[in-house]
Formats: C-alpha cells, sequence, structure tokens
C-alpha cells in the first residue's frame, strides 16, 4: 500500500544508524482528513515513517517540529506493541520513498523587507531568507 500527501511533523526528526551504518530517520507525521467537526477541527492520522540513506542524514536538521511537506510512504501497515502499562496498542507505519518540503520552516517570517534603496537589482532584499530554505509552493500558482 502507498499514501501520498501533505503532513506535518508532530515531533522533530530522530537520526540513527543501522549495524551496517545505513543512517535512518524516523519521523512522526499527522496527516488531517476528513470533514471539520463543530470546533474547526479535523481528524488526524499519525503515522511513523523512516527515511533511509544519505538523504536520511542530510535532512534531518531540516525535518523538524511543525514542518510542513509532501510526503510519498511505501510499505504502510498497521502494527502492534505493547505499551508501558502492559496494554496493546496499534500504530501504523511505512517507509518514506519520496519527501517534498511545503511552505516556509517553523518559526520563520513568512513576509519580506522591501528592497534598501540604491541596492542592484540583482541583490536580495533585506531579511530574505537564506539560500537552501524553500517557498512557499502556492507562489507558482496561476490563478
Amino acid at each position: 500500500m502507498m499514501l501520498i500527501g501533505l503532513c506535518r511533523l508532530g515531533r522533530d526528526s530522530e537520526l540513527r544508524y543501522l549495524t551496517d551504518g545505513t543512517p535512518v530517520l524516523g519521523l512522526a507525521l499527522a496527516y488531517n482528513y476528513g470533514k471539520k467537526d463543530d470546533k474547526g477541527n479535523r481528524p488526524t492520522q499519525w503515522i511513523d515513517a523512516s527515511l533511509f540513506g544519505d538523504r536520511a542524514a542530510k535532512l534531518q536538521s531540516y525535518l523538524v517540529k511543525g514542518q510542513q511537506i509532501n510526503a510519498v510512504i511505501e510499505d504502510v501497515r498497521i502494527e502492534q506493541f505493547t505499551r508501558r502499562d502492559n496494554t496493546v496498542g496499534n500504530a501504523l507505519r511505512g517507509r518514506i520513498v519520496t519527501v517534498e518540503f511545503a511552505g516556509s520552516a517553523p518559526g520563520e517570517k513568512t513576509t519580506s523587507t522591501p528592497t534598501q534603496a540604491g541596492a542592484s537589482s540583482g541583490s536580495k532584499p533585506a531579511g530574505a531568507a537564506p539560500a537552501g530554505n524553500f517557498a512557499d509552493p502556492m507562489d507558482d500558482v496561476p490563478f
């Protein structure tokens, strides 16, 4: 089974390594679905997902609580586990094969200040996001 969609990270990513040295990044993903209730909230499905390989190590510092991503998750399954109080619980788990950033980083201001007078047309406006941050994907929508 495969799951594709926009989600938000519920906690900072956790990097660990397999015995062969392969990096594995653990992510808690929150998917909102369905209709809003009387309070305006949608139900949330939590998924424990893992990202393997070099991408895991490189993206770890960017995948923080609150970050929105578009993820493609394969091998989606329900696994049972035993809680600390010895009750049985269920968790939805999967393996991330594609991840794309959506929106701005958590805590980042989405407005920029105007370009200072006398600056060349090729310069960045004061307060602009540094290289490597991702712009809002809706900026390219033609309507």
